[in-house]
């Protein structure tokens, strides 16, 4: 098979399962051509992504940061000061630093606020009319909602997802900005989040900001710097994942109108049937480690220094793994996805995703119903790391 999985024009119908399928069967620790004359290792199967994502020793996330493309050294120093982008010791304190104020208490606090916010989502939706899924409805919440945490001045939230767009999306025309306008953007957004960390610190708020910049971890406490690269990939995780988990998981359920309606039924099964989104939809194609030492990946030979791609959006669908995983199956258990990654760097607002999704589609069916029609097929963003859509056209009707 001619095996181009780098290509983001790969991705603009979906995933590439018959790509993935023949590098699972046949080679799933896969020598891949990079456009800079180099290459990299693709793998495929759940077990080796499991195992790389575990052994952050051999497979570092800070020597070459998550993306496959080489970076010049001055991004790269910068991308190095994110927690995606650290290898421990510098990354634990840090993150238990966020872990403690993403308690299952305070998620519970929080789900009135998230509620709140998806009804005002529901309430402002325009019916009658083809609207955007994307960004009408299911952008909205995830935006609103890690700006609430972060008490951000509400007439910020667009430039917050402006830049988080930037950074997602780059290789996308419609969405997109030239490599500069991407650099700038990030540089931008850090330099928000410091000058959000340097007014709040000592002042004895209770937002996520505060909260992690005041308190001490192992000896340590999170600096301005460290926070401003922080509040980066706490903003752009925070809207680009959860915006796509709703809108792939929401165009599943439309294909599939029998598990829409015994969801709208039924909605005490729906945090069942957001794994199954999560693992269908998968928002993240990879993440990147570099190799520390000479080693090994399923019987192939790893070199120091080589590039190694966990491609989560084919492990997903791993047939040792998941039984028919080519079918979309609300009630599968288990359902071991890696959507949210593994290891050390498992995603920080996992259960907040969770719970968003969760709280959005109660909403939805409370206002809608089964009020909800598909008119036109989804499009794709163009991207080989980020999975998911830019457009999906519907009409809402308001429940009786």
């Amino acid at each position: 098979m001619d095996i181009d999985i780098y290509s983001p024009d790969s991705y603009t119908s979906g995933i590439p399962h018959e790509q993935f399928a023949w590098l699972r069967a046949n080679a799933p620790v896969y020598w891949h051509a990079h456009p800079d004359g180099g290459g990299y290792w693709v793998l495929s199967r759940h077990a080796d992504v499991t195992a790389v994502s575990r052994d952050f020793k051999t497979f570092s996330a800070q020597r070459g940061f998550v993306m496959v493309d080489e970076m010049p050294p001055d991004i790269l120093t910068m991308t190095q000061s994110q927690l995606l982008g650290m290898d421990p010791p510098q990354h634990g304190p840090i993150r238990r630093a966020v872990i403690s104020r993403f308690t299952s208490r305070m998620l519970a606090a929080l789900e009135p606020r998230v509620r709140e916010i998806a009804r005002g989502v529901m309430e402002s939706a325009r019916c009658g009319d083809p609207v955007n899924f994307v960004d009408d409805l299911a952008g909205d919440l995830p935006t609103a909602v890690i700006c609430s945490l972060l008490d951000i001045p509400e007439d910020m939230w667009p430039q917050i997802r402006r830049w988080s767009d930037l950074q997602t999306s780059g290789t996308d025309p419609d969405l997109g900005g030239t490599p500069e306008e991407v650099t700038q953007a990030s540089i931008d957004m850090g330099t928000y989040g410091f000058q959000l960390a340097s007014e709040r610190k000592g002042r004895g708020g209770d937002d996520l900001i505060t909260l992690l910049i005041d308190q001490e971890v192992d000896g340590h406490t999170v600096s301005e710097m460290e926070f401003a690269s922080l509040f980066v990939q706490l903003t752009v995780a925070g809207n680009e994942t959860t915006r796509s988990l709703i809108s792939a998981g929401m165009h599943e359920l439309l294909k599939r109108p029998a598990l829409y309606q015994q969801l709208l039924a039924e909605p005490a099964g729906l945090p069942q049937a957001v794994e199954e989104m999560l693992r269908w939809t998968c928002p993240l194609h990879y993440f990147r480690r570099t190799a520390t030492c000479d080693t090994e990946v399923g019987g192939q030979k790893i070199a120091e220094g080589d590039r190694v791609v966990m491609l989560y959006s084919s492990a997903n669908f791993d047939e040792e793994v998941f039984a028919s995983p080519l079918d979309f199956n609300i009630r599968r258990d288990p359902n071991p996805h890696l959507a949210f990654g593994h290891g050390i760097h498992l995603c920080l607002g996992a259960n907040l995703a969770r719970m968003e999704a969760r709280v959005f589609f109660e909403e939805f069916f409370r206002a809608f119903g089964d009020g909800i029609e598909a008119v036109g097929e989804p499009v794709f963003i163009r991207s080989n790391n980020i999975h998911g859509f830019k457009q999906m056209p519907v009409v809402l009707t308001r429940a009786a």
